[in-house]
């Protein structure tokens, strides 16, 4: 009978978390109740056709950059041999450690006019001398495609791989040449990988905030900021945030769609694949292109990151800096142990009670990682808000005067948001190790009487564990790279390592920002490289 009343607890707990989590990804449509007629006359007077117009040249932009890249660099380390393929193969990969307002602050820190290139530009060819701006669209778009295109190369490159010898022999029987083999049999198989790719990038493109605000660029995670904080209208706030989401919504569409057509893939062993050598003028420009893409995305932006460090180490490491790190590891490893608890609570009541809904449900829930951190905290703070004054109202009513707390900016609001935004990250490995534990262990513990509390914890967790490590350590380096979401949420006095950064950049401190910047990119290494270990062919 416990163990029945256990298990019945976990369930409802579970469908608690459920509907708080989805409630919060529909919330900011709820705004439009309360129209806002003269700040919307005001937005479309002033600035929404350039959000509009922003949004979608960045989106096009960087949807370009990211296939033009990830599937040129996928389609070269997968079914070419050439010098360095080895290396390039995984390294290539790297930059999915550097945060995308890493990368646009170090940039503008080397290409703006008062930077160290230009100035030594004009040192040797006179005064007259002007690069192109790097603070305009098309250096955003050059940041943000860089930051992201190994989202394409991760998917479009096991796409190739999956393809199998067969496939690509058949198309050289043919008489195809490797082009043609490429445009006409490998690139059309591999195209729903190549989507789902692509949609993640634009969804991330979408939910930057750190890059474009940096970079002086408005979209609408900028807008929704400074109507927040500027207007301080926090309705209008959300019903940005719904716009947004709507954008937001179509990319997630297009991903879902194109994941379910992913089955059509042909399935050949990647250990199978004979790779057409490049040779000559070939195999170097191929070397040319993947080191070009690498030192741009990571190997430039962390030496940068190094020196300028160096210069300003002795300065910057701090008692200020040391409460910045403390506070973002303990909010990292607080969020970390949250939504791993609550990732193993989800996957335990669906092993229990399988099914559709339950599916669903858990689907549902995690929905919360495409949304940008912009429109979570907006719908955050709108029910915390709301609650916050209920309370007060309450006391008022009974005690006479308020409750004196703030409950809106608080770590509570603050580890919500981080639960709501980063469940899928520890949810995908947790479900992951759960489906290596057979039903027949289960049934064994039952059969010797074990209650559900027992069998979680002599069966579940032991063999769990390395996934909830892996789950653990993704969030934790997913919270501590976390910047809108932190920097509109966040208690007084609780500023972590993105938020410093974001303080520092916006008054033009490259140098200063890069010992923070520089931590997170060091952590950020970890996840990647397990990343790395699981991709290797």
């Amino acid at each position: 009978m416990a163990g029945a009343s256990f298990t019945g607890l976990w369930r409802w707990a579970a469908w608690l978390i459920v509907v708080l989590a989805g409630a919060h990804i529909l919330l900011p449509f709820a705004a439009w109740l309360d129209p806002q007629p003269e700040i919307w006359r005001h937005l479309a007077d002033t600035v929404l056709g350039e959000l509009l117009q922003n949004t979608l040249i960045l989106s096009l932009g960087v949807g370009l950059g990211v296939t033009i890249i990830g599937v040129g660099l996928a389609w070269l380390t997968a079914m070419c041999e050439f010098p360095g393929r080895r290396v390039f193969d995984w390294a290539l990969m790297l930059p999915l450690a550097l945060p995308a307002y890493v990368l646009a602050f170090v940039a503008i820190g080397l290409l703006d006019f008062s930077g160290p290139l230009q100035t030594s530009l004009r040192s040797v060819f006179g005064d007259d001398l002007r690069l192109p701006p790097i603070r305009s669209a098309g250096g955003a778009i050059a940041v943000l495609a860089l930051a992201l295109y190994p989202y394409v190369y991760l998917l479009a490159r096991a796409a190739f791989l999956t393809q199998g010898r067969s496939l690509m022999e058949s198309a050289r029987m043919l008489g195809l040449s490797p082009w043609q083999a490429f445009a006409r049999v490998a690139l059309p198989t591999a195209r729903p990988a190549i989507a789902a790719g692509l949609a993640l990038a634009l969804m991330e493109t979408l939910a930057d905030f750190g890059a474009v605000y940096i970079f002086n660029f408005d979209t609408f995670t900028t807008a929704i900021y400074k109507t927040w904080f500027g207007l301080f209208n926090l309705s209008a706030a959300a019903q940005l945030a719904s716009l947004l989401l709507l954008l937001v919504g179509l990319a997630l569409f297009a991903e879902q769609r194109s994941r379910g057509r992913a089955r059509f893939y042909s399935g050949g062993k990647p250990a199978a694949l004979r790779r057409y050598p490049l040779r000559g003028a070939r195999a170097y420009a191929a070397t040319g292109a993947a080191l070009l893409v690498l030192s741009l995305a990571f190997v430039i932006p962390l030496a940068q990151l190094v020196m300028w460090s160096m210069q300003t180490m002795r300065g910057d490491i701090n008692p200020a800096y040391l409460d910045y790190v403390t506070h973002t590891v303990l909010l990292s490893a607080s969020a970390a142990l949250l939504i791993v608890s609550v990732a193993l609570l989800f996957g335990f009541v669906h092993r229990r009670w399988p099914g559709a809904l339950s599916r669903a449900a858990v689907r549902f829930a995690t929905l919360g990682y495409a949304l940008p951190g912009t429109v979570l905290a907006v719908s955050i703070m709108l029910t915390f808000t709301a609650l916050q004054n209920h309370l007060d109202g309450l006391a008022q009513a009974w005690l006479g005067q308020g409750t004196g707390f703030l409950l809106s900016s608080s770590v509570a609001a603050l580890l919500f948001a981080y639960l709501v935004r980063f469940l899928a990250v520890g949810h995908g490995p947790v479900e992951g190790a759960l489906t290596r534990i057979t039903p027949a262990m289960e049934m064994a513990a039952q059969s010797l009487g074990a209650t559900a509390r027992e069998t979680l914890w002599r069966i579940y967790l032991p063999l769990l564990r390395p996934g909830l490590l892996a789950a653990a350590l993704l969030v934790f380096v997913e919270v501590m790279k976390e910047m809108p979401a932190t920097l509109l949420l966040r208690p007084f006095g609780w500023d972590t390592l993105a938020v410093n950064i974001f303080e520092l950049t916006s008054e033009g401190e490259w140098a200063h920002a890069a010992l923070p910047a520089l931590t997170l990119v060091l952590a950020g290494l970890f996840p990647v490289m397990l990343l790395m270990r699981q991709s290797r062919v």
